[in-house]
């Protein structure tokens, strides 16, 4: 009963699909997107980059996935020791990985349209010292059950405009993580899209 259940669920979930009109309907899109994240409790930015794919639910809504990893930000901390008077100055590697799922409502049907979304998922910040590679990438994200992963909720907007296949995507808002309290942060992301 189980497994008819889930079946029906999953057939349900893809007669939008089935349905939609052909022409200028996107079926699936994908892109990649440069990454800018004004982390506000260290007071840093940060840059990266980014990968998403969305599908179509339903005639406005997609759902959509995306991780990106910003790059190695090196900011200096200071520490007094009150007994001897003395400063150390240490600098501090700090990395993010984001990933993030949920739906995006395109709100026009105009060359350029407004979007909103919002996302749930994690992000991942660590301290390390080795060179941003794609090795690192993916160390980074297999080494995620080991490290500081915090929840994160991503209210935002932006605008997407298309000519033919290709796009470009403009992305704004609010990356909330969760630890000890909410934690605000700005978030914008660019870059193209190629829908099919």
């Amino acid at each position: 009963m189980k497994r008819f259940a889930l079946l029906v669920l999953l057939a349900g979930s893809f007669v939008p699909l089935a349905s939609a009109q052909e022409g200028d309907q996107e079926h699936l899109q994908l892109g990649v997107f440069a990454d800018y994240l004004r982390l506000a409790q260290t007071d840093n930015n940060f840059g990266g980059v980014g990968a998403r794919v969305s599908f179509q639910a339903f005639k406005e809504i997609k759902l959509e996935g995306e991780m990106s990893y910003d790059f190695n930000q090196t900011f200096t901390e200071g520490f007094t020791d009150v007994g001897t008077g003395t400063v150390t100055i240490a600098r501090s590697n700090l990395r993010i990985l984001h990933g993030e799922f949920g739906p995006k409502v395109n709100i026009g049907h105009h060359a350029i349209q407004p979007f909103v979304t919002v996302k749930g998922g994690f992000v991942n910040f660590r301290f390390d010292n080795a060179p941003a590679t794609v090795g690192t990438f993916f160390s980074s994200v297999s080494g995620l059950r080991d490290d500081n992963v915090n929840g994160v909720l991503y209210p935002g907007g932006g605008l997407q405009g298309h000519l033919g296949p290709i796009g470009l995507r403009l992305d704004i808002g609010d990356e909330i993580y969760f630890n000890h309290g909410t934690h605000n942060n700005l978030r914008v992301a660019f870059g193209p899209v190629i829908r099919f």
